[in-house]
Order: structure tokens, then sequence, then C-alpha cells
């Protein structure tokens, strides 16, 4: 399985939206400083996320997700596409 989710910052609320086929290592890495474009901005909380069968598919809609440039439209985007949320239960 692959996964797209998007990660907040805890120091100032910026967003990053990423993809790989292990979220719970992934996110380690961002919090570690292992990531050159979200080092700065340490620490890092999974906010939402969606799992995929191919890394293709995956890739996909995290392009989709990047070309969308304000915050509030990128979460409605993420709720219409049933990606799962921290907030949310199930």
């Amino acid at each position: 399985m692959y996964y797209v989710y998007l990660i907040e910052s805890c120091k100032n609320k910026k967003h990053y939206v990423g993809q790989t086929d292990d979220l719970q290592k992934r996110i380690m890495r961002h919090n570690a400083g292992r990531n050159k474009s979200t080092k700065a901005y340490i620490p890092w909380e999974l906010k939402w996320w969606k799992e995929f069968e191919t890394r293709s598919d995956a890739m996909k809609v995290e392009t989709e997700i990047k070309r969308i440039k304000k915050r509030i439209e990128i979460e409605k985007y993420l709720i219409k596409n049933n990606f799962r949320g921290v907030a949310q239960s199930g």
C-alpha cells in the first residue's frame, strides 16, 4: 500500500503534502529533520492520509493536491475524496 498524506507544522501551521509506502517511518523522518524542505518547521503532526493500491495512483493524487494553493481548498478536496483525518473516527 502507498499513502498520500498531509502534515502540519506545530511551530507555525505550515503544511506539507507527500506520498510514501511507510507512513509512520516517513513522519518520523520529517520530525528527525531528514527532509530538507520540512526541517525548519519541526515538529510535524499528521493531519490527513489515504491509502492507494499503487505508487502511480498515489503520485497522481499527490500532484493534484500540490496544485491547489489555498489551504481551505486542499481540505475540501481531502474531505470530498475520503481522506482520513486525525479528528475523525474510523
